[in-house]
């Protein structure tokens, strides 16, 4: 805070006055701050959008996690469904009946390619 004395307080012998301190808000200068009030009242959009928590989303389920882990996809991030279809067709090569799978292990691939994908009930 700076003192500024004028000549009219010297000669009256009064105490000089405080001169109030200049506000600045970052870089901008004088201006309000940026996130204080928004043009046109729109809401920020939330971080996570409803796509991020689907299957093939971010962060998907706990039955999308046990899928993703049937076809040996990532269990978290993003996936699409090219990967998906790519890793059944690899699960499926290794697990069909017709060449020495189990039965069961294949409905549980298909149950897991088809919850991925959105297609309807899947095998527990």
């Amino acid at each position: 805070m700076a003192l500024v004395v004028t000549r009219k307080a010297e000669e009256e012998g009064r105490q000089p006055r405080a001169k109030a301190p200049e506000v600045r808000n970052g870089f901008g200068g004088g201006s309000p701050a940026r996130g204080a009030k928004r043009k046109g009242g729109k809401k920020r959009a939330p971080s996570l959008s409803k796509a991020d928590w689907g299957p093939l989303g971010k962060h998907p389920d706990l039955d999308a996690i046990v899928a993703r882990q049937r076809l040996h996809l990532p269990l978290s991030g993003r996936i699409t469904e090219v990967d998906v279809t790519r890793a059944w067709k690899t699960a499926a090569g290794e697990h069909h009946p017709d060449r020495g799978g189990e039965h069961d292990t294949m409905q549980l691939v298909n149950g897991a390619r088809d919850l991925l994908l959105g297609r309807g009930v899947a095998a527990k």
